[in-house]
């Protein structure tokens, strides 16, 4: 049941507003927004859960192509009745893009992409334009183009989330992969899709399979604990060819979440090093390597790095030649803040950070810092090893030879190193 819908500005500006019932105090919106981008902040609990509105910004970014701010307000009319569709006297009707297109009419007001910064998660992907193309991914599923045609073309991304926790001497203690598989189509006539996965995977807890899936290349093989699939995935051949069968429908959709403990190789090392240096001072030493191919390149990471609470201050040096590096000491709440605009693969990088402390330390320095964390994200890339094999169309004639896209991104959830 929902009382109240919002449409937030990157600022937190209403853009959109729907009262279903008029029982909802105004401030509402000012509430809901600060609970959602301040949660962290305390560190008392956890995200409110905000799933549903989740899929509406996903349902409307079918219709608008891209989700920014100059696309809500110019197509706010379509957005209403979007709305209206969606959620009836604060009920939920329907949240398929599908389904939608049977009882909206409103035509969507194109935006040009190529000069304004997507809201939503495609972003990401907007490096290296011939292998991942940014404007392709925000066009609209309902929208007609220019001249009357359409670049048939179909998008399949693996996103994983990586979950790590590294001990003071390097041991890995934990790790899970939170992996889906999404898709986006702009194929006319809804063809059926093949998408053939990797020969040996195998699906089973602790790497005994609750299916028969026997592995072609023994302790290569990749073992996910377990997946889910969206309805409309047939499953005929997954036992024989590890191939899914499907009629994708309108608008992006997730084809397949799957999550992954058996071992992998992380993509950062990171080292960290504590030297008093004097009563009042220390010396930090931070040192990240990247893992993975040098043909490879992670962006906007940040290694955050907690401090004793008596820091007053601290000062940085970075290696000869470092560029596209920020670094910040944030005194509230007595936190070292590393950012790297990219990391090349096989590449480290190293940060010292010199510290004053406004009382002299009576325990250990090392037990009152950290732990290291890390974000970040690399195209291109993925740790569990899941792969498309090949992305088959039913054709409709010989000539009939459509764009497939298939992408992968690796992101950190969380990533920390004890010290």
């Amino acid at each position: 049941m929902i009382s109240q819908f919002f449409v937030l500005s990157q600022r937190g500006d209403n853009i959109v507003f729907r009262d279903y019932r008029g029982e909802v105090q105004k401030g509402s919106a000012e509430i809901f927004f600060r609970k959602v981008k301040f949660w962290k902040e305390d560190g008392q609990e956890e995200a409110p859960p905000v799933f549903l509105l989740q899929r509406i910004a996903r349902v409307i970014k079918d219709y608008l192509g891209i989700l920014n701010e100059d696309s809500l307000r110019k197509n706010f009319v379509l957005v209403y009745e979007l709305l209206d569709e969606v959620i009836d006297f604060g009920y939920v009707q329907t949240t398929s893009t599908e389904m939608l297109k049977s009882y909206v009419f409103n035509e969507p007001i194109v935006i040009d992409a190529a000069r304004l910064q997507s809201l939503g998660p495609a972003s990401i992907f907007m490096q290296g334009g011939k292998r991942m193309p940014g404007t392709a991914v925000t066009k609209s599923v309902v929208a007609t183009e220019p001249g009357g045609r359409t670049r048939e073309e179909i998008f399949v991304d693996i996103i994983e989330k990586i979950s790590i926790t590294f001990s003071s001497s390097g041991y890995i203690l934990t790790s899970e992969i939170d992996g889906t598989i999404q898709m986006k189509s702009y194929l006319t006539g809804n063809p059926e899709i093949r998408v053939a996965l990797n020969d040996d995977l195998g699906i089973g807890k602790d790497g005994r399979p609750t299916y028969d899936y026997r592995s072609s290349s023994g302790s290569g093989a990749v073992i996910l604990d377990d997946c889910n699939f969206h309805e409309s995935v047939h499953l005929d051949s997954f036992d024989t060819d590890k191939t899914l069968s499907l009629v994708p429908p309108d608008g992006e959709f997730t084809v397949m979440n799957y999550r992954m403990t058996q071992e992998f190789t992380p993509p950062f090392r990171i080292n960290t090093l504590i030297e008093e240096a004097g009563a009042l001072k220390a010396e930090v030493i931070i040192k990240v390597r990247a893992e993975f191919s040098s043909s490879i390149t992670a962006n906007t990471i940040m290694v955050l790095m907690p401090l004793p609470k008596y820091t007053s201050r601290a000062s940085f040096e970075l290696e000869p030649g470092a560029v596209g590096q920020t670094m910040d000491f944030k005194e509230a709440n007595k936190r070292l803040e590393w950012g790297l605009k990219k990391i090349v693969g096989g590449s480290e990088h190293t940060l010292r950070a010199k510290l004053t402390f406004s009382q002299e330390s009576h325990g250990n320095i090392t037990k009152e810092s950290g732990p290291v964390s890390m974000t970040f994200t690399i195209p291109m890339y993925n740790a569990s090893r899941l792969q498309v094999k090949y992305l088959q169309i039913a054709k409709k004639s010989g000539t009939y030879n459509p764009y497939r896209w298939v992408r992968y991104v690796t992101q950190a959830n969380s990533y920390v190193a004890r010290i």
